[in-house]
């Protein structure tokens, strides 16, 4: 399986898929990922997960901050050519693909999208899954076309979670676990024409949307239950947060631990109040909320 392919993924859940493609020998020419951003609080310039995975593991990598199709071909082959890519995998790369880039590799881009497809199109369907209570999801591979989350479809497998409700951690791991064992079995197959490609049925489609910073925020309208799967579907990133009012000034109080109590509901074991270190929510109600 000497496939010529590039990889596009900039999060752990591309890694984790990269890491089932090497178990099986298939190694990507060259990586792609996000440019480094800003992190922190004092803005440090930080890579990607899948850029420090591949500079440590040798392989290469661009992240360039457009998709340029002179930049990805540039490489040379051994003999002094150019690059002819086979295919591309995309992998939660997190940027728009545009159909120039999508042109370029012989047989097309396959993407790891961690729903049933047409289900949970667009950027959060492991956060979406948890918010709706779906313990039964998993994985499409599909070829991709210029519209989101849109193509035909190679390979798809569901997964029903025999524990539920998860952590974002889990079902992440869990589903880019499967796609990358699913993308492995369906490379050489796709290569040797043994899979047909399925059009999706467009008109069930559902869609998910940005996550948000503001996401985060406890609605009193919300049940304990739904409170919950908030919380686990949206820690660590961007985190549960509410306001209380102390000395005629809203305070930020951010969720650091929870559980949820099937006699009590959601229970908060620890927060961050703006400008203060962790506290368990015993302390904080006593010294805030009194």
């Amino acid at each position: 399986m000497n496939y010529n392919f590039a990889f596009f993924g900039s999060d752990e859940f591309s890694i984790i898929v990269l890491q089932q493609l090497l178990t099986t020998g298939l190694v990507p020419s060259l990586c792609i990922t996000q440019p480094d951003k800003p992190k922190g609080r004092k803005l440090v310039l930080t890579p990607t997960p899948l850029k420090e995975f591949c500079l440590a593991h040798d392989i290469p990598v661009i992240t360039p901050e457009v998709l340029d199709k002179d930049e990805i071909i540039a490489p040379k082959s051994a003999q002094g050519g150019e690059v002819a890519y086979d295919f591309f995998v995309v992998a939660s790369y997190g940027k728009i693909i545009k159909q120039n880039i999508l042109d370029i590799p012989t047989h097309g881009c396959l993407n790891v999208h961690p729903s049933l497809l047409p289900l949970l199109r667009g950027a959060s369907p492991i956060e979406t899954a948890i918010l709706n209570d779906m313990k039964k999801t998993g994985v499409t591979i599909m070829l991709m076309d210029a519209l989101m989350d849109h193509g035909p479809i190679l390979m798809q497998m569901p997964h029903t979670f025999t524990e539920w409700p998860n952590t974002k951690k889990e079902v992440h791991d869990t589903l880019a676990t499967l796609g990358g064992n699913m993308l492995a079995e369906t490379i050489p197959k796709f290569m040797n024409s043994e899979i047909e490609a399925i059009q999706q049925d467009h008109t069930q489609a559902t869609f998910t949307k940005m996550i948000h910073k503001e996401d985060g925020r406890i609605s009193l309208e919300d049940t304990d239950y739904t409170t919950y799967l908030k919380y686990l579907a949206l820690t660590p990133w961007p985190g549960l947060f509410f306001f209380i009012e102390k000395q005629n000034r809203q305070i930020r109080v951010k969720i650091e631990s929870a559980h949820f109590d099937t006699n009590l509901g959601f229970v908060i074991d620890s927060v961050v109040p703006e400008g203060k270190s962790t506290m368990s929510f015993e302390s904080f109600r006593n010294g805030y909320l009194k």
